[in-house]
């Protein structure tokens, strides 16, 4: 008997499902949900607050697709071969829907912004702002060249690591009105978790970086010692956690996930796995402090 007409269904369904798969991954929606978990679980720090604000997690979420997608969609960017990089194809297929994404998501942030009173933060919030949006834009001369903050010698990791912890951790304890100084610990940790993860994105950029004369952790150290780095690192974040009293389940989870994302980068393996695990494993904290 002919069963194709069964088949028809599922087989016509794995393309819509791996394009859903793809869009949520490259265009950044997956990590600024990662970032707006985060800011959700920084809330957890004041139990005594009333809860999570889910005002501040939209405006987190809003603000980094808005930053990721900025920078997806930069022209010298489109410039650029492939190079085999399913992940930067795709974006260059999808520049425009890319560019209406940070549109809106540029409304929606601007309108938290200016609805929920975020301009009397200004100038603390100013230098996070412009540091997160010429990242990638090449606005100084130097040495004959136009050169972007990412490109200054082992800069890019802990310029990642600082905006994103002080977005997460910073905007619940603005909001809260607690000095940011009550959570350093939590800032620390969560420096320390995303420093290490920002090498494993160095060690899939480790050929581009190495031509452009980008000097990265795995360009300047070499692979083992660019794992070794941000292991070490990984480490302080765990040891951070301990001390603050962070449930060990959820704390050895996140610690296992990350340093099995660490032991197996190369620059050679798929997009998914840095842009599905490596992404994903800033969400397991997130995600195991609600429910450990």
């Amino acid at each position: 008997m002919d069963s194709s007409p069964s088949l028809a269904a599922p087989v016509a369904a794995r393309p819509f499902l791996r394009r859903a798969f793809d869009a949520l991954l490259f265009s950044s929606v997956w990590l600024a949900g990662a970032a707006a978990a985060q800011t959700a679980a920084s809330f957890r720090r004041w139990p005594a607050a009333g809860g999570v604000n889910g005002r501040v997690v939209a405006l987190v979420f809003a603000a980094t697709l808005l930053v990721y997608n900025l920078d997806a969609v930069l022209p010298f960017k489109h410039r650029q071969p492939a190079a085999g990089s399913g992940r930067k194809a795709w974006q260059q297929r999808h520049r425009r829907g890319l560019a209406a994404l940070a549109g809106i998501a540029a409304l929606a942030a601007g309108y938290f912004f200016l609805a929920d009173g975020w301009w009397r933060y200004l100038p603390a919030l100013l230098p996070l702002t412009v540091l997160a949006l010429v990242y990638s834009w090449p606005l100084v001369r130097w040495q004959g060249q136009r050169r972007a903050l990412r490109e200054v010698p082992l800069l890019k990791g802990f310029l990642i690591a600082g905006v994103w912890s002080a977005i997460t951790v910073g905007l619940p304890a603005l909001a809260l009105h607690h000095p940011l100084a009550e959570a350093a610990g939590l800032l620390g940790q969560r420096f320390c978790l995303v420093l290490a993860l920002t090498i494993v994105f160095d060690i899939r950029d480790l050929s581009r970086d190495r031509a452009a004369g980008t000097r990265t952790f795995p360009v300047v150290l070499g692979l083992a010692g660019a794992k070794a780095v941000a292991l070490a690192f990984l480490a302080a974040a765990m040891l951070l956690g301990f001390e603050r009293g962070v449930a060990p389940l959820g704390l050895w989870l996140t610690g296992l996930s990350a340093a099995t994302v660490i032991l197996l980068a190369d620059e050679r393996r798929n997009d998914y796995f840095f842009a599905f695990l490596a992404d994903g494993v800033l969400l397991v904290p997130a995600v195991l402090y609600f429910v450990v």
